[in-house]
């Protein structure tokens, strides 16, 4: 099989080790720079070209595309649907899953559990939005952060209306959530391949530190879930609507599993080292078994 990776850095962990699970198992698979792929959109031969050569078909398609150039590399990742490779992850779920207004509405339209969520545009309104979340202390969150980037947590209604208007003053657009308090500062990654959990791990913030991002140095631990965090992670993978392989983050409530987004590109060292689990090699199983000709599906729910 020849494996087609799009990745701006092929010295990461998740991408050196994808790369020896395809080569373990005598795949062909080559690294490009996304951002360096140009393209000739056309109904009867959509090419790809690559510092100045035009790519090979390949049998299948890895995105491990970057939050910040999201729409540049859905552009490159539709245009290898269109040539026929089978993609890891499908674009229109990725465009789903790093929107994260839109994928919270996803989740709630499919009856998946979330944090109280409120979101509204007019700044007038930030004392009601905050009240919709529950009143503070409530998590507010850029649309567009990621890694636990441009998250903070108002303990007060009046340090929540600060921070609500310094960021609307920057004219970003923001969410606000509950704060799930019995939670504290840990969550579960579940891993999600071909509709199954294969690993999961608790990551616990640093002193201080409610995020519990493993960038902002958090620790992390395997973690045996219950029947209903299982589902709950299964079903959100589901509701993106061509995910494959996912990190589903939630955290534990006294109501049950809530769901705090879907990750479509997820790193595999904390998971990995963590759990001992070959993630590498089960995502490499996965194209095994699923890229086919015709195999390509680009529509979808949503």
């Amino acid at each position: 099989m020849k494996i087609l990776m799009l990745a701006r850095n092929p010295n990461l962990y998740s991408h050196k080790r994808i790369v020896e699970a395809a080569e373990e198992r005598g795949h062909e698979i080559d690294i490009v720079n996304t951002l360096r792929c140009y393209m000739n959109i056309t109904s009867r031969k959509p090419q790809i070209f690559y510092n100045g050569k035009e790519l090979p078909k390949y049998d299948a398609v890895i995105p491990r595309i970057g939050a910040s150039i999201t729409f540049y590399g859905l552009a490159v990742l539709r245009q290898c649907e269109m040539m026929g490779m089978f993609p890891l992850n499908e674009s229109v779920a990725i465009g789903r899953s790093r929107d994260k207004l839109r994928s919270m509405q996803l989740l709630a339209r499919d009856g998946i559990g979330l944090p109280i969520t409120a979101f509204a545009h007019d700044p007038d309104f930030t004392d009601q939005v905050i009240d919709i979340a529950g009143k503070a202390p409530v998590v507010i969150k850029l649309l567009e952060g990621t890694q636990g980037i441009g998250v903070v947590l108002a303990d007060t209604q009046r340090s929540a209306k600060s921070v609500v208007e310094a960021f609307r003053s920057a004219n970003v657009n923001i969410l606000i959530q509950e704060f799930i308090k019995e939670a504290g500062s840990s969550d579960i990654r579940a891993f999600v391949i071909g509709g199954r959990v294969v690993a999961a791990m608790e990551r616990t913030g640093s002193v201080g530190d409610f995020r519990s991002n493993l960038h902002r140095g958090g620790s992390a631990k395997p973690i045996k879930l219950t029947a209903q965090e299982r589902s709950t992670a299964v079903r959100a993978a589901k509701a993106m609507g061509g995910l494959n392989v996912c990190g589903v983050d939630m955290l534990r409530a006294n109501q049950g599993p809530l769901v705090m987004e879907v990750n479509s590109s997820p790193g595999l060292e904390g998971v990995e080292t963590a759990t001992g689990v070959d993630i590498a090699g089960m995502i490499i199983e996965f194209l095994e078994k699923n890229s086919k000709p015709g195999k390509t599906r680009t529509k979808g729910k949503g």
